[in-house]
């Protein structure tokens, strides 16, 4: 299949695997201390257990699974408000399908759904919107999930109300944003990455020049990666290339999709409609800085929370689980005590567990053979 099959092409894949392992036996240093590095993605941790590419790897390689999967860090405290707002008779409340099935304190949205409220899964904010001018009388509400990759099509939906004057029509934010999450993690003193993978479509949209403090300020390297195993393994190489150099630089190994200053369209419609929060909640993490987005004043009309006023919620994971200690690397999801037994896609009690994916529900899925 055209621009599938040539990123899967075996003899380029086997050349890859060779220059990396040479250039692992150049780092003897390596051998007592294997090098960790976090791809950011949960898309890059699915593509990785998928094609077994960890198992390709020498074993000085190894691989931190980051918090780039934004259902696996979904709050179920925002799950338990998403089930408030839709439990409101007149409102007709549209999700992503990957929402449905995370669970709050009181069910999921699944849940819900059985349970009589009208909640209907979208492929698009603009369906819902389409909802909306369908049904005047009606309130319809989206609900706003994801990093920058998601953002944007939240944001020019809501312009598009306006213009339309759908008054009808409103969002439930549970946008994040990537960069001071990565900040953070490299803030913790016992958290060791000596690189990153990042994320090649959230970088579609912010440019490479955000990551640049990663390089300057903590002197780790970074290389923006697609998702096929040629492209991983080429990012992976050039970020081993830098290593061996001993520099640290912000590299782009997608430039077939990823401009160096990304979308300035996108980036103009999130300056207007989204602004940072103080502080926003990730599950397996708490609360971050600066790492989650509201709705700036001038589009306050469309704000669900301030239609609706849901209970601010807060609910803590099972002491048992492991989620966060995966999410920085000090932990593999196999060490849970819960992974597999009463932890499983079907019963998530994780959050990494409860996408497809999470790191957790990819170990499940392809390498529970070995836990």
């Amino acid at each position: 299949m055209r621009y599938i099959d040539e990123f899967r092409d075996p003899a380029l894949t086997e050349a890859l695997l060779q220059r990396i392992a040479q250039l692992m036996l150049l780092m003897p240093e390596r051998q007592q201390l294997p090098l960790q590095i976090m791809e950011v993605c949960g898309g890059h941790t699915h593509a990785i257990f998928k094609f077994g590419l960890d198992r390709l790897l020498p074993d000085n390689l190894e691989f931190i699974h980051g918090p780039g999967c934004p259902v696996c860090v979904l709050p179920m405290g925002r799950i338990d408000s998403c089930l408030e707002i839709a439990a409101h008779p007149e409102v007709i409340f549209c999700t992503y399908g990957d929402a449905m099935r995370v669970r709050g304190r009181h069910g999921s949205l699944l849940d819900a759904r059985r349970q009589g409220a009208d909640i209907r899964v979208v492929y698009s904010p603009l369906d819902a919107l389409q909802l909306a001018a369908d049904n005047p009388q009606r309130e319809v509400v989206f609900f706003g999930l994801g990093f920058e990759t998601t953002m944007p099509a939240s944001a020019l939906t809501l312009q598009q109300a306006r213009r339309r004057s759908l008054t009808n029509f409103s969002l439930f934010c549970q946008h994040i944003t990537l960069i001071p999450t990565l900040r953070s993690l490299l803030q913790q003193p016992d958290v060791r990455i000596d690189g990153f993978l990042a994320p090649g479509h959230v970088s579609m949209v912010i440019g490479n020049a955000p990551y640049g403090f990663i390089a300057e300020n903590y002197h780790k390297p970074l290389v923006v990666t697609g998702f096929e195993p040629l492209d991983i393994l080429q990012g992976l190489l050039m970020l081993l290339e830098q290593l061996h150099a001993g520099r640290s630089a912000v590299e782009n190994q997608y430039r077939r999709i990823v401009p160096e200053q990304g979308n300035r369209l996108a980036q103009q419609a999130l300056a207007e409609v989204f602004c940072l929060k103080a502080s926003s909640e990730w599950r397996g993490l708490g609360e971050i800085a600066h790492s989650g987005v509201q709705l700036t004043p001038g589009y306050a009309e469309f704000d669900a929370e301030r239609r609706f006023h849901p209970q601010a919620q807060q609910v803590a994971d099972d002491p048992r689980s492991r989620c966060g200690e995966v999410l920085t690397g000090r932990c593999k999801p196999d060490a849970c005590p819960l992974f597999g037994k009463q932890c499983t896609p079907s019963n998530a009690f994780g959050a990494l567990m409860v996408s497809s994916e999470g790191a957790c529900a990819a170990y499940y899925q392809y390498r529970r053979e070995t836990a």
